[in-house]
């Protein structure tokens, strides 16, 4: 991917994002609120952390030794690690967690415990995708395989007529290539890009990243396959399995939020300049699902940390997770007033089929209209 950055008006709208600012503030203020992590995330933290390490320790132990089992530890594990990472290690990469950088730092490093590297989510993540969210040649959230296409000025291929079928497939083994070969390819791509400071960040980057995937394979293949009285490939299989249940749920997650019919695909003109400002940019390009208070959608809410709330994410990603659910109706008001879209593709299933929609559309027709 050719790297661009966009220059965003500055005067566009304006207006709209001093009175969201304020009102937000305002809300915590009257509330007497922190903005970042409360008792309740506090707990949450506990629990996903042990569901994420509880099990493992369990097997380790031998105090379960039945192969269904077994299968059923490393799909809680695969819950609980996909939890810790939209919520936790999400929350404390963008500074939201809480308002000591010694504790969001901690906190966000856990990713390096579920086999990634930081730096290098911080970097696809905070800096590229939130920077320039649904732009094709600076999102790398929407710069998948070749053989996934999620934009209309991405080359489209004879095999992406059949996208929206193979690509769940696909979105399953979304976590193992973080863990293999993402973190090097885009350690160098970063390089290349010139998102890594000097020769030395480059350095202390790679080292890092070599270190922690030793760590990860130690504790979470080599220890297993050591202690846990079962046969060596059926560990192998297990391992997978959680790994293609983590990175199905993760990808769903993120896809569906932005790659729908609904959310625009914007291009900047030539000089890179924006015509509208970059809040708004962001509800353009993003939209909710399942905001029911209903026990089905709290219960989505919880384990995504939120991010079906994530045209608040957008706006606020220096917000905890758990207050979106409380700010969602102050975003949505004042959008509608300033006559801005807000986009809510509505339950977790009518997002999940709005993403199989626009993938079969991206992958028929070169430049379908959004």
């Amino acid at each position: 991917m050719a790297f661009r950055r966009y220059r965003f008006s500055t005067r566009s709208d304006a207006e709209f994002t001093k009175t969201l600012r304020k009102r937000v503030d305002a809300y915590f203020k009257e509330h007497g609120m922190s903005r970042h992590a409360n008792a309740v995330m506090i707990l949450k933290t506990i629990f996903v952390f042990t569901l994420a390490f509880g099990p493992l320790v369990v097997m380790l132990t031998g105090v379960v030794e039945n192969m269904w089992a077994l299968f059923g530890m490393w799909a809680a594990m695969a819950i609980g690690m996909a939890a810790i990472g939209t919520s936790v290690m999400h929350d404390a990469l963008h500074g939201s967690y809480s308002k000591n950088p010694v504790i969001n730092k901690i906190l966000g490093g856990s990713i390096n415990l579920l086999g990634a590297s930081g730096k290098m989510w911080h970097i696809q993540h905070n800096v590229l995708h939130h920077s320039f969210t649904n732009m094709h040649d600076s999102d790398e959230d929407i710069n998948g395989p070749a053989i996934l296409r999620f934009h209309p000025h991405q080359e489209r291929m004879k095999i992406h007529k059949y996208q929206h079928l193979y690509a769940w497939f696909l979105y399953g083994l979304s976590t193992l290539m973080w863990i293999t070969t993402k973190d090097f390819t885009a350690l160098f791509r970063y390089k290349n890009l010139g998102l890594l400071k000097n020769g030395k960040d480059f350095k202390n980057a790679l080292t890092e990243v070599v270190i922690w995937k030793f760590v990860y394979y130690g504790y979470i293949l080599v220890l297993p396959l050591i202690f846990i009285p079962a046969p060596w490939w059926a560990i192998l299989l297990m391992f997978v399995t959680m790994h293609f249940i983590m990175g199905f749920a993760l990808s769903v997650v993120f896809q569906t939020a932005h790659v729908i019919p609904t959310t625009e695909m914007p291009e900047g003109n030539q000089e890179g300049k924006m015509e509208r400002n970059w809040h708004v940019h962001q509800l353009l390009t993003t939209a909710n699902f399942s905001q029911t208070r209903k026990f089905g959608g709290k219960l989505v809410t919880w384990f995504t940390g939120g991010l079906n709330y994530q045209v608040e994410h957008h706006l606020f990603p220096n917000i905890c997770h758990i207050h979106y659910p409380k700010i969602a109706p102050i975003v949505k008001a004042t959008a509608e007033e300033f006559k801005i879209p807000y986009y809510d593709s509505g339950s977790l299933m009518d997002a999940v089929r709005c993403h199989a929609s626009m993938l079969r559309r991206l992958g028929r027709v070169d430049q379908p209209a959004v």
